[in-house]
């Protein structure tokens, strides 16, 4: 693991091993910034940094970590690492994954799209909340316009008895993470500041069903890049749907559905 230098800033990218989380840590390194660059595994991770430094990415400012999404333990133990880390100024959480076209769960026990899409990348940013804002740092939430399409299903999550679809669950869990960006920022450490931003105008989770898996994803990318600057003026908790600031689901502007997620996901994490 390269030991970057306090100087500079330090970045936290997650999914750099699929196309947006690679193009925004291909931007940030462009423009010198240093990125800790996060895949699935170990292997994924130094695979992604070899393709950068091939794509002309300066190799010290990048340096792997990893952690199974799948497996909220890595998550958690990579959130202690990094916090041991002599500064992280900002978040992008750009991992995600689709909704599989049939009822998955993980060894947690969790529906798939929901463990990967909310609770790991809620559990790794409130592990780092207070390391960020030591920074005056940013977390930048990638989510989806479909959040306003879902529902939190607190009582059948996992879709048990209802009728799974992977549209609803994929919804669900960007609906969830959008309400903890939001909750986050009004809650969190006072020096932090949280966006949730859909970056594209077509689903990049799902490039199957919209003829998109080659679409250029710098223009994205360089949003990203721009959102995670403290110099960017962003509205703490907003939504943006590409550069622009725009209305979220009912639930989001919904404080008490909110302190009732953050009730029951924190439920979660003291019976782990």
């Amino acid at each position: 693991m390269s030991e970057f230098t306090s100087e500079f800033r330090t970045v936290l990218v997650t999914g750099v091993d699929e196309r947006l989380g690679y193009a925004t840590a291909r931007r940030l390194a462009s423009d010198g910034t240093q990125v800790l660059c996060h895949a699935q595994t170990k292997a994924a991770a130094d695979e992604a940094i070899d393709w950068l430094v091939l794509d002309g990415v300066p190799a010290d400012l990048l340096s792997p970590v990893h952690a199974n999404f799948r497996c909220l333990a890595e998550v958690e133990e990579l959130g202690r690492e990094l916090t041991l880390r002599p500064r992280l100024d900002a978040l992008i959480n750009a991992a995600s994954s689709p909704a599989t076209h049939r009822k998955s769960h993980t060894n947690d026990g969790y529906e798939l799209t929901f463990q990967v899409n909310y609770l790991a990348p809620q559990r790794l940013t409130t592990a780092l909340a207070e390391k960020l804002a030591a920074s005056h740092g940013r977390v930048v939430n990638v989510t989806s316009r479909l959040h306003r399409a879902g529902t939190v299903e607190y009582s059948d999550l996992d879709r048990t008895r209802g009728i799974y679809t992977p549209l609803a669950v994929y919804a669900q869990s960007k609906l969830a993470f959008t309400m903890f960006g939001r909750s986050l920022a009004e809650t969190g450490p006072a020096e932090l500041t949280v966006v949730n931003v859909d970056p594209a105008d077509f689903e990049i989770d799902m490039p199957e069903s919209r003829s998109h898996a080659e679409a250029p994803l710098d223009g994205p990318a360089a949003l990203l890049s721009v959102l995670s600057a403290p110099a960017t003026p962003v509205v703490n908790g907003g939504y943006y749907e590409g550069p622009e600031q725009a209305k979220p689901a009912a639930l989001v502007r919904n404080s008490r559905a909110r302190v009732r997620l953050a009730v029951w996901t924190n439920q979660l994490a003291s019976a782990a």
